[in-house]
């Protein structure tokens, strides 16, 4: 039977049907080899006891796994809602467009061979795109391991890790770049007592993303929260948007991003771009979605309990945890985590202390509330409890428990899962190796964690959170790198209209026989100008201390000589000439447009050794002031601006002010990148001044 279905564009409602609740699906290519990737669909599916009509597609055979085989798409009696294609690449290039064509919904794609394969992977991704153009049809992938519903019994995936029963079923949904990974969180979190409602591999993303399938599912009443792992950060705006919209329902994400190390910077023309990279801008892009980030795969998996129960901070402030414990040592392996995150384990008050003396629980004045082997009885403990997560100095309360925890886990555990509804959030981490007791905290929906490093890693993350920041105007495409370097006057004249202080300037000739009147006195700074040397100190472009009008010309001949044997393409006409401008410190305020996640703005430690300090804070553009204040505290060389041990203030405001100005650069496309290195800091109510900037345009701006 030949059919051809005209497609309306999916709404959020049918696209989840069609990827996770299809009353029908077809797996293109499926093997007779239920030990080959090829084949494992198909058994998976009977063996979850999928009830939706199931047609294997096969032209070579008319069995497959014991089940009548398909000889092609347009043999089919009806057009799937889904289907599965496991052929090889080529083939399933073509699968797609017959999918598309026939009015399938929904194709998911496992083969590789696309962007990854260069010139001829890219242009199979653009038969792809294409395809979904004309006809309407969703993709899922390429290089997908598939999509998993265990509530519908959807599981059209070739992860091997599936090939299983006794499925964990909860409320999470799991997306993941990685095929690979669907299946490690789901028999992870099996261990951990952690349920799913499903799981996705996006694969490369040629149509859905991983933020689009998400949102797909907001509205399911069985999902409570989402757990994503992340190797990039293409489709940023989508992810955003379903970031937001989740943070609206009151459904928390928790991530764990690749790309810690140092290999992942991304170097541009400006400093701002080799100090701010890759996983710095994916940091502070999850942040400004409200998207827990975790650096331990343990705190992605038993994150979300707690991420549940720990309101969104308006601002980031205090992070204080009271720790309770049966085992000082045991409990010190989580404390050193949590500081060096930056959470501070708060010790009990004199009035807390005294509320638990009238309770009988005696502890010494200590960081910890240590109750010793007494904490292993429950009303010992359970007193302890009622206490603390009462108690105002406290944002979250954690119990640490030791060996009873292993030797006597109802005992030891039942105060806490009696606890789990106080006014502070509770959780717990267990230093023996306590499966029941772990056990009975999951079932009980109590947050707990059985390494310190994920306990402290989630704490922290959890304490960190904000609501998601207002979605931007433009997105970062529109304003794309690749565009002329202004010379620094015209740089200039871009902070002249942002309202930014800057140094007075005279460009002067270079072949000029003698020096005219300056405006100002001397000593004077001598500049190379020109906008095809970005960085001016590499290329022996920069005379300092130029004592007066003799020097001034020697000066000038100088940088010509110079410039010109260190760069011999540019073309040097000009140089500029400003006076010695000094101040209490030298900061670098950058900005520039990230190709996936849009406009970022900077403050570091300035001068020309400011990328092996690496001393900085950053943050998605626009920023407001309070934005501003917090990023200058994160710098540790700026703290002797703020009058460090009697030393004269900074004027830190006028700084603020300055980063403020910048960053309302998001509103203008026409620029790439905006670099001011350094920014003189005076005295407080002396200002700032720009000494340098750098300005790079858009591409075709």
């Amino acid at each position: 039977m030949i059919w051809t279905v005209a497609l309306p564009e999916l709404t959020n409602s049918n696209l989840r049907d069609a990827l996770f609740a299809p009353r029908s699906v077809a797996i293109i290519g499926q093997s007779d080899d239920a030990a080959k990737a090829a084949g494992r669909p198909l058994k998976f599916l009977r063996r979850i006891g999928y009830a939706g009509r199931v047609y294997p597609i096969n032209s070579r055979r008319e069995t497959v796994l014991g089940e009548r085989a398909w000889p092609a798409l347009a043999a089919l009696p009806e057009p799937p809602d889904h289907a599965y294609i496991v052929t090889q690449t080529e083939a399933a290039v073509a699968a797609v467009e017959e999918c598309g064509a026939l009015g399938v919904k929904v194709a998911t794609v496992l083969a590789d061979g696309f962007a990854e394969a260069g010139v001829e992977g890219i242009a199979r991704e653009t038969r792809l795109r294409e395809t979904c153009a004309r006809t309407g049809i969703r993709i899922v992938g390429p290089s997908s391991l598939g999509v998993v519903d265990l509530r519908t019994r959807v599981m059209l995936t070739a992860n091997a890790a599936f090939d299983e029963t006794d499925f964990p079923l909860g409320r999470v949904f799991a997306a993941s770049h990685s095929g690979s990974m669907i299946g490690a969180l789901m028999s992870r979190g099996k261990a951990r007592g952690t349920g799913f409602a499903g799981f996705v591999s996006v694969g490369n993303e040629v149509d859905l993303s991983l933020g689009e399938i998400c949102a797909a599912t907001l509205d399911d009443p069985d999902i409570d929260g989402y757990m994503l792992f992340l190797e990039t950060m293409r489709h940023a705006d989508t992810l955003r948007r379903f970031a937001h919209s989740a943070a609206e329902r009151g459904k928390p994400i928790i991530a764990y991003k690749l790309g810690r190390s140092a290999t992942a910077r991304e170097l541009a023309v400006s400093h701002t771009g080799a100090l701010a990279g890759e996983d710095d801008v994916a940091d502070q892009f999850l942040k400004s979605c409200g998207i827990a980030r975790v650096d331990t795969l343990e705190g992605l998996i038993e994150g979300l309990p707690l991420l549940s129960r720990v309101p969104v901070a308006a601002r980031s402030g205090r992070k204080r945890v009271g720790v309770v414990t049966t085992t000082a040592g045991g409990a010190t392996m989580v404390v050193d985590p949590l500081a060096s995150r930056g959470v501070t384990i708060e010790p009990a008050s004199a009035d807390t202390l005294a509320r638990l003396a009238a309770a009988g629980v005696e502890v010494k004045p200590a960081r910890l509330v240590d109750l010793t082997i007494a904490g292993a009885r429950y009303q010992t403990m359970k007193a302890a409890l009622d206490i603390l997560t009462t108690a105002p100095e406290f944002d979250l309360v954690l119990a640490a428990i030791g060996s009873s925890a292993r030797s006597q886990p109802e005992t030891t555990v039942r105060p806490i899962i009696d606890s789990a509804g106080a006014a502070r959030p509770l959780a717990a981490f267990l230093v023996p190796d306590a499966p029941q007791a772990l056990a009975m905290l999951s079932r009980a929906g109590v947050p707990n964690f059985r390494t310190p490093e994920a306990c402290a890693d989630v704490i922290a993350a959890a304490l960190s959170r904000q609501p998601p920041r207002p979605l931007p105007a433009r997105t970062a495409a529109s304003a794309a790198s690749g565009g002329p370097i202004l010379d620094e006057l015209a740089a200039g004249a871009l902070l002249d209209r942002l309202g930014i202080a800057r140094a007075p300037s005279v460009a002067l000739e270079v072949g000029i026989a003698r020096t005219p009147p300056l405006p100002f006195a001397y000593p004077v700074a001598v500049k190379v100008l020109c906008a095809e040397i970005a960085h001016k100190t590499d290329v022996g472009g920069v005379a300092l201390g130029v004592a007066d009008g003799d020097a001034l010309l020697m000066a000038i001949r100088k940088i010509a000589a110079t410039v010109a044997e260190r760069s011999p393409g540019a073309r040097v006409a000009r140089v500029l000439v400003q006076p010695m401008v000094s101040g209490l410190g030298e900061v670098l305020l950058g900005y520039r447009v990230d190709r996936d996640v849009g406009a970022l703005i900077m403050v570091a430690a300035g001068g020309v050794l400011t990328e092996i300090a690496r001393d900085r804070s950053l943050r998605l553009a626009p920023i407001d002031l309070a934005t501003a204040h917090e990023m200058i505290a994160e710098v540790r060389s700026l703290i002797a601006l703020a009058g460090y041990r009697g030393r004269p203030a900074g004027d830190l405001d006028a700084l603020a002010h300055a980063m403020v100005a910048l960053s309302r650069l998001a509103d203008d496309a026409s620029i790439a990148e905006a670099e001011i290195n350094p920014l003189i800091v005076r005295e407080a109510g002396e200002g700032v001044i720009a000494v340098d900037a750098l300005v790079k345009l858009a591409r075709n701006a």
